[in-house]
C-alpha cells in the first residue's frame, strides 16, 4: 500500500484506569497504546473526531495505519479495540507496530461477489448463508490485501466454499489451515429452500383425512366385536 490512514496521537503521561475514565468522561479523547517491533510501549491519546472519521473506512480495521506522535510516524495495525457495550463508543485501542521483514497476523474482510447472479439462487431456489465475514491471515506487510474476494456466480444449491477454496494473493496464508484439515470450515454456503406446492398441501390434507377415517373405522370394528 502506498497510502495509509493516518492518525495523530499525543503522548499520555497520566495512566491507569482512573486516568482513562477521566479521558472518556470528557468525551473528546480516547486512550490508546502502541507497542511491538522491539520498541518500548508508548501510552497515547487520540482525538475522538479524527478517530471517528478514520473508523468510517473499512480499511481502518484490517490495514496498515500510520500513527504519528510528536512528528514521528510509525506503521501499525490494530491489535485490540474495546467498546462500551451499552453505547458502542470506543474505550481503548491497542496498536502493534509492524516491521517490513516480519510476518504479521491480521483479520481481513471477505467480499462476496456476484451474489445476485448466483446460479444456486437464480435457478435452483437456494439461499446464501455467510458463515464468515472475515478471515485471519499471515503475511508480510507488503503482501497485505485490503480484502479477499469470493465469486458466488457458479456456486450451486447444496454447495459450499471452504477456506481452502479461497483465492489468495501471493505470500498470504490463512492461519486456520496451518492447524490441520479439520479447520477447513465452510465460509459461505448455498442451501436449498423447501417449497410446498398447493398440490402437495392438498395431498397432505387428503392423507391426513384418510388416516383419521381409517382410525375411526378401526375403533367401530373393535366396539362391535366386544358386543
Amino acid at each position: 500500500m502506498s497510502d495509509y490512514i493516518s492518525l495523530t496521537a499525543e503522548l499520555r503521561e497520566d495512566v491507569g484506569k482512573g486516568a482513562s475514565r477521566r479521558l472518556r468522561r470528557l468525551g473528546n479523547k480516547v486512550p490508546a497504546i502502541i507497542y511491538g517491533a522491539e520498541e518500548a510501549p508508548v501510552n497515547l491519546t487520540l482525538a475522538v473526531n479524527e478517530l471517528t472519521k478514520a473508523m468510517e473506512q473499512e480499511a481502518f480495521y484490517s490495514q496498515i495505519l500510520e500513527v504519528v506522535v510528536d512528528g514521528k510516524a510509525s506503521q501499525a495495525v490494530i491489535r485490540d479495540l474495546q467498546r462500551n457495550p451499552a453505547s458502542g463508543n470506543v474505550q481503548h485501542i491497542d496498536f502493534i507496530r509492524i516491521s517490513a521483514n516480519r510476518e504479521m497476523q491480521v483479520s481481513v474482510p471477505l467480499h462476496f461477489m456476484n451474489e445476485e447472479s448466483c446460479v444456486g439462487v437464480r435457478l435452483n431456489n437456494g439461499a446464501i448463508t455467510h458463515n464468515l465475514t472475515e478471515v485471519e491471515i499471515s503475511c508480510l506487510p507488503a503482501n497485505l490485501p485490503e480484502f479477499i474476494e469470493i465469486d458466488m456466480e457458479e456456486v450451486d444449491a447444496g454447495s459450499s466454499i471452504h477456506l481452502s477454496d479461497l483465492v489468495l494473493p501471493e505470500g498470504v496464508v490463512i492461519i486456520a489451515l496451518t492447524h490441520g484439515e479439520d479447520r477447513d470450515i465452510p465460509v459461505v454456503s448455498v442451501t436449498t429452500r423447501r417449497i410446498e406446492t398447493e398440490e402437495g398441501d392438498e395431498a397432505s390434507a387428503d392423507n391426513a383425512a384418510g388416516d383419521a377415517d381409517a382410525a375411526e373405522g378401526d375403533s367401530e370394528d373393535t366396539g362391535e366385536e366386544e358386543e
